[in-house]
């Protein structure tokens, strides 16, 4: 996600970004809770459908649509932005849900695991070796699962979904040959034929929301789907990736307490087990990076 040239240093105009997207995504669930009422996927329809033209724009101000225009006529780039575009559709479903039906705490918990999802998935399709200190922040994360599942006699769904099509998606878009942008914009176009077609077939059955002031929160939709991604993936490529690592945590962290002091839901038995073990999961794979990004603020000083 880093520009070349920038790899061992932060920017003051990448820290505002970065902080900035992981504040919104943290504040989106009060948003989505506006919509609990309409079905997800008639939600995630119109942010596909009301993040085209956002994206549209600010390719248009960048100067950067003759990039789309090629990832467009390159049939293996248009294959993966297809795999993408189906994970991140099957994420904000998902991510929908779970606010609607009162599963926030499992959404946060997704995004809590999702880091350490990322490394175990490096280590098992990329051969990328693990830390001790890696190893034990799975298995810790793993054994968090496990206390859920046990507890409630079944797999929390809400946060391995979240974990996985946000891994697999984040996995992905690293082979996708363009920008984030560019990426973004082209996903969207991808999803916005069938986003189309499922309203269309809605309105036809008169099971439409889009009327009255549903009509504002819909298109609105739009808005906090692009915006963050947008300044998220501006941010990130003004800052070491060590520093993302420790900075994403804002979210799921805000949508925690979201969860527990907003919406009310319940913290208790096996969550007050197991939420404590992710979170010690963290720390202990937080620590290196805090080391590596003093020991290269040293030597950028130094330097």
């Amino acid at each position: 996600m880093s520009q070349p040239g920038r790899e061992d240093t932060d920017t003051p105009q990448g820290l505002a970004f970065a902080i900035s997207a992981y504040v919104l995504w943290g504040f989106l669930p009060l948003y989505m809770k506006l919509v609990a009422h309409i079905p997800p996927a008639e939600v995630v329809a119109h942010r596909v459908l009301w993040s085209l033209p956002i994206a549209g724009l600010l390719l248009v101000i960048a100067g950067r649509t003759k990039d789309l225009r090629a990832a467009l006529k390159s049939p293996a780039t248009l294959a993966m932005a297809c795999v993408t575009a189906a994970l991140i559709s099957v994420n904000w479903g998902i991510y929908v849900w779970s606010i609607a039906s009162g599963h926030a705490l499992d959404a946060a918990l997704g995004y809590y695991i999702n880091p350490l999802f990322s490394v175990a998935l490096g280590a098992v399709l990329l051969r990328e070796s693990l830390t001790r200190a890696q190893l034990v922040a799975i298995a810790l994360a793993a054994a968090a699962v496990v206390v859920l599942t046990l507890e409630a006699g079944r797999l929390p769904w809400a946060a391995v979904g979240l974990t996985l099509s946000w891994g697999f998606y984040a996995f992905f878009k690293k082979k996708l040959p363009v920008g984030p942008n560019q990426g973004f914009m082209l996903e969207v176009l991808i999803l916005t034929p069938p986003a189309l077609g499922y309203l269309a077939y809605l309105s036809s059955q008169g099971g439409t929301h889009f009327s009255g002031s549903d009509v504002a929160l819909l298109m609105g939709c739009g808005v906090v789907t692009a915006v963050p991604l947008i300044v998220y993936a501006n941010g990130a490529k003004l800052l070491r990736l060590s520093t993302i690592g420790i900075l994403q945590y804002i979210a799921p962290t805000m949508i925690f307490l979201c969860a527990v002091f907003v919406f009310g839901e319940e913290f208790g038995g096996a969550r007050m087990i197991a939420f404590p073990m992710i979170w010690a999961a963290l720390v202990i794979y937080s620590i290196p990076l805090i080391r590596q990004l003093r020991g290269q603020s040293r030597s950028a000083s130094q330097s």
